[in-house]
């Protein structure tokens, strides 16, 4: 769960220094703030053996309807930092399931994997990994497509497939 975390902490990270909107000692303390909330939240609903399991629950979602994800929110409150200066994609989901983490730009669009994790030897890969996977999604990821276009009816959201053909 651990390993995890950190690719989701620093996918975002990576992301809110983008911006460079807060100093580098507000944004250590809002990662720090939400691991935290993050590790708490997941515990109890991890299942290694079934990595869908609890996907729902785990997944971390900012849209029209979800304006503030509540742990992101939680973190900044704990860190002093102000949530719009994070300065998040106005559509984002992050599932954060055992062994991947994905993400998704926009309602329509297809999920990228974040970083994937096959065996504890690879740790010292898995910071190049999710490097890489934010630069790509970065790169523009304010022309995603977004919910406020689509229909009233709602879909069920796209979940990112364990084994996806956009892995890094």
């Amino acid at each position: 769960m651990r390993r995890e975390i950190e690719a989701v902490v620093f996918f975002l990270k990576r992301l809110v220094k983008k911006w460079e909107k807060l100093d580098s000692d507000k944004i250590e303390l809002f990662v720090e703030r939400l691991a935290v909330a993050l590790e708490k939240k997941f515990k109890g609903h991890w299942y290694p053996e079934s990595p869908t399991r609890g996907q729902a629950y785990r997944c971390m979602r900012v849209n029209r309807f979800h304006r503030q994800d509540p742990e992101i929110l939680q973190a900044c409150q704990e860190s002093g930092v102000q949530y719009s200066d994070l300065r998040l994609p106005c559509e984002l989901t992050l599932w954060v399931d055992p062994g991947e983490v994905c993400c998704r730009y926009g309602e329509q669009n297809p999920c990228f994997s974040v970083a994937t994790f096959c065996n504890e030897e690879e740790d010292g890969k898995d910071v190049a990994k999710v490097t890489s996977a934010l630069e790509r999604a970065t790169s523009d990821y304010h022309s995603g497509s977004s919910s406020d276009k689509a229909s009233t009816h709602s879909s069920p959201p796209m979940t990112p497939s364990r084994h996806s053909s956009y892995q890094v």
